[in-house]
């Protein structure tokens, strides 16, 4: 690579040449050290398949606990900023330098290829210019299968530079430097970034969904910078296109996003995990719950960072893809829950599953009118399904419960002990059966138990003081007492 610009002394106040310039690779370090990713997808996807076995398993990194009221909730839908801020701060502080002066003058004085090496290795995307040339197998190897990491880090650079370049460019027009040269650098150096893109986005992969929104994000927001300002004819022509570019790129991305998310569904109806894991993890969210979650939250959160300053068809796109990928998860947990052992264990299943979908799309801001309705949607639905495995798991342990013994004809008062021994061989059976399976939301697992105390323990208290008999067979020790059967619900869901 040919050297870095010749260092331009700046001119102080009174004319006389200053004596020193911004030491080499100041601006590049500065760079580095913003953070610009996105809230990460906890979960990751890797293929698990073993001989003889099809589709691909899909593993969550994120912890097995379940989330508290106000971790990784959707009502922290604040839009990543990206480093956006500093990073237009270190923009505005090359500009006060002179330094993106001396780099525009020398690319119009002499040939835009080493001005653009220059440039380009500063804001840490030296790299960028291999794709497409001789170089670029180095370039196709980064983008290989099992580089996932590399992608990402590309990406974060790609991002800060973006940044940077749209600070800038903004800066000199703002100061009327040469708007022109300023014009014809920008959109350049704009075009040269966007290649990334196109080499990118043919064939996203799933576990690439951040990196791929987060480039939404930053395109969105440097092409609303690119907006034409008061500036020479020549000048608002070449802004002008250049904001086209970025619009196209941004269509590009839109549908990377789209292919991505067909590409998660087809994984998800293909991964092996959920006829192994469903039955053997008593009804406990499935990773692959967690996994979509997490894919919707970082949809929702690119839409919220860029419908605000560049409202457009691709934020209607990306709403409507979120709709449609809600209700497909929805729609893929009914499918799946018939894994489950019986009907009993599915309505646990779609119980966790659907809580912790809602808690995750809990809004913290009242006017936020969509998300209370799809939360409160949701929880509707967890009551339901709280009603029918109550249906199913108890109710006919609650009718072998003995009826009042005075609405009993005499002649059949005596079957009233067996019937009792019924009530307890099947409240145990029902117990032993449900013992480890799993509600992992403390203030969830409170509200079956508590509905099971109240359809099936009162009615046997109430059976036992209107049936002094049986109550005397009680107080003998040889059947269960109420406080036992309590004691034992209490261990209930636990796992």
């Amino acid at each position: 690579m040919t050297g870095r610009l010749a260092a331009v002394p700046k001119e102080t106040t009174d004319g006389a040449t200053a004596a020193t310039c911004p030491p080499r690779c100041m601006y590049r370090d500065w760079i580095r050290t913003v953070a610009v990713s996105g809230a990460q997808i906890r979960s990751t996807l890797f293929s698990n398949s073993h001989p003889g076995q099809s589709g691909s398993s899909i593993d969550s990194g994120a912890s097995d606990s379940y989330p508290s009221k106000s971790s990784g909730r959707s009502s922290g839908l604040a839009a990543p900023d990206l480093g956006a801020h500093e990073l237009t701060t270190i923009a505005r502080q090359m500009v006060s330098d002179g330094y993106t002066k001396r780099v525009v003058e020398a690319f119009s004085a002499t040939s835009p290829a080493p001005s653009l090496e220059n440039w380009f290795s500063e804001l840490d995307v030296d790299w960028i210019l291999q794709i497409g040339n001789e170089h670029g197998s180095w370039w196709q190897l980064q983008l290989g299968d099992n580089s996932a990491l590399s992608l990402r880090d590309m990406v974060e650079r790609w991002i800060r530079a973006l940044t940077v370049i749209a600070g800038s460019i903004g800066e000199l027009v703002f100061a009327r430097h040469e708007t022109s040269k300023v014009a014809r650098f920008g959109t350049l150096s704009i075009a040269k970034m966007l290649e990334f893109v196109d080499a990118i986005v043919p064939a996203p992969k799933a576990e690439n969904l951040r990196a791929v929104l987060d480039m939404y994000i930053c395109a969105s927001n440097v092409s609303y910078m690119f907006t034409p300002l008061d500036m020479s004819p020549e000048a608002q022509i070449i802004f002008t296109e250049t904001a086209s570019s970025l619009g196209t790129t941004r269509n590009k991305l839109n549908n990377a996003i789209l292919s991505t998310m067909m590409e998660v569904r087809t994984l998800m109806e293909d991964d092996d995990s959920w006829a192994i894991e469903i039955p053997r993890g008593g009804g406990d969210v499935h990773r692959n719950t967690r996994f979509m979650v997490d894919c919707i939250v970082s949809m929702r959160k690119a839409r919220a960072s860029t419908e605000n300053c560049t409202p457009s068809d691709n934020t209607v796109n990306l709403g409507d893809l979120i709709d449609a990928t809600f209700d497909y998860l929805r729609d893929l947990l009914r499918r799946k829950s018939e894994f489950c052992s019986g009907p009993s264990l599915r309505y646990i299943f779609l119980l966790n599953n659907s809580n912790f979908i809602a808690n995750m799309f809990e809004p913290s801001v009242p006017l936020d009118l969509e998300l209370w309705s799809l939360h409160h949607r949701l929880k509707r639905q967890c009551g339901k399904y709280i009603d029918s495995y109550l249906d199913i798991s108890w109710g006919h342990v609650t009718s072998c419960i003995p009826k009042s013994y005075f609405s009993r004809p005499l002649i059949h008062r005596w079957s009233n002990t067996s019937l009792l021994i019924n009530f307890e061989l099947a409240f145990h059976k029902t117990y032993q059966t449900q013992k480890f399976w799993k509600v992992p939301e403390p203030r969830l697992r409170c509200l079956p138990r508590k509905n099971i105390a109240e359809r099936v323990v009162s009615s046997y208290r109430n059976c036992l003081e209107e049936n002094p008999e049986l109550e005397k067979h009680v107080n003998r020790g040889t059947s269960s007492s109420p406080e036992i059967l309590m004691e034992m619900l209490g261990e209930l869901f636990e796992g």
